[in-house]
């Protein structure tokens, strides 16, 4: 895992003249994504080392005026996942699970967990089969109940269409696609188009995840 890197924010546009920025933090606290040393951007090229300032403004070293703190804005950052503290038994960060193998009860190959992300009202697991073909599943106990990090795999049992809770069909279509989308992803049990929001990447999540009511698995 020592190449695999972890999203935990991303810069705002900026904040006055001096080179403030408005910094989304997907971190367990807001603050802690400026404990983990300079973050990465989506390339891995460049370096960013942030001072975390009260009400999500950022200060990033280099950065000393407006204009050069425009040019971030939309910067995604990274951390190396070996950054991280070593999760507890039975313990997993969401980052963990992208690649693995997704199966059914009956063992037959579904595909591969390219994301795992959130929307507002639960998180989603995002699978890719081998066609390219994409499917979102709520990531709950009920759908995901077996999940073996260590073996490389997970098992699911996807709802049946009109099973998902309304409040997750609820946010589903109150938020819109994200720009350049060229189709919606299906969700199973829903067909709203969906907008990816991660949240709290850096903490990890107990083995069994909860109901989309608990927010973050």
């Amino acid at each position: 895992m020592a190449d695999k890197r972890i999203l935990v924010g991303e810069i705002g546009r900026p904040h006055g003249v001096r080179g403030l920025v408005r910094v989304q933090s997907f971190t367990a606290q807001a603050a802690d994504i400026a404990t983990y040393g300079p973050l990465s951007d989506e390339s891995g090229e460049k370096r960013y080392a942030l001072q975390w300032l009260p009400g999500g403004l950022a200060r990033i070293e280099g950065v000393s005026d407006r204009d050069a703190a425009a040019r971030l804005t939309g910067t995604r950052l990274y951390v190396p996942r070996d950054r991280l503290p070593a999760p507890e038994e039975e313990e997993f960060y969401l980052a963990d699970l992208v690649g693995l193998a997704v199966r059914d009860r009956e063992g037959r190959a579904l595909g591969a967990v390219r994301s795992v992300e959130d929307f507002g009202a639960g998180s989603f697991l995002t699978i890719v089969d081998e066609q390219g073909r994409e499917t979102l599943l709520p990531f709950t106990r009920a759908v995901v109940p077996v999940i073996a990090v260590a073996e490389g795999y997970l098992l699911v049992e996807p709802p049946a269409e009109g099973q998902l809770p309304p409040e997750v069909i609820a946010a589903a279509e109150a938020r819109p696609a994200a720009d350049g989308d060229e189709a919606a992803v299906p969700v199973a049990g829903a067909s709203a188009p969906l907008h990816a929001l991660p949240r709290r990447q850096d903490a990890p999540k107990r083995s069994g995840p909860r109901g989309p009511r608990g927010g973050a698995a």
